[in-house]
């Protein structure tokens, strides 16, 4: 793989495994470094992977490998993160764009609720727009075992905003 193919097929995603990481640890600098870690590894053992078909979800799958090696290797606390996304409209007032951030807060600390493998499909499909076969690739699960996660994340989701909704309402 010369270094023109490994920018076109794997640092393409390098956005959305920062954001899978920062799911998963919590931390910035410990998603960028896990982010890069996966790429120097690619790098050097690129002729190892020439099976690979699918760079998105292989990357995937090594960044959530090694995601969760760095929380059990560390045991280190995890804080707030602060939930970034790309605005396609620049005119958005700074209310609205406060609004939206609070929401996508509030969001992620409902979807701490849910079972690791649930959060991490729905984070996948949802918010990443993954297709249902990526996840089930980056994973390592089946493409039923994606859809009934899926399923019932977005199921108690509902349970969860509707509760909190109603609490509010009171």
């Amino acid at each position: 793989m010369t270094i023109d193919e490994f920018k076109n097929e794997v640092m393409i995603h390098q956005d959305k495994l920062f954001r899978f990481a920062l799911g998963i640890v919590k931390d910035k600098a410990v998603a960028q470094d896990v982010v890069q870690e996966v790429f120097i590894k690619i790098w050097e053992t690129m002729d190892s992977y020439s099976h690979v078909t699918n760079w998105g979800a292989w990357s995937m799958r090594l960044v959530k490998n090694k995601s969760i090696d760095k929380l059990r290797s560390k045991h280190n606390r995890v804080s707030d993160i602060d939930m970034h996304y790309d605005l396609k409209d620049k005119t958005i007032s700074p209310y609205k764009v406060t609004e939206g951030n609070d929401t996508m807060s509030w969001l992620e600390q409902l979807m701490e609720n849910l079972p690791e493998t649930q959060r991490m499909v729905m984070r996948l499909r949802d918010i990443e727009e993954f297709k249902y076969q990526e996840i089930a690739d980056a994973l390592e699960i089946s493409l039923d075992q994606v859809k009934v996660n899926l399923f019932r994340a977005r199921k108690k989701m509902k349970q969860l905003v509707l509760k909190n909704s109603e609490y509010e309402q009171k």
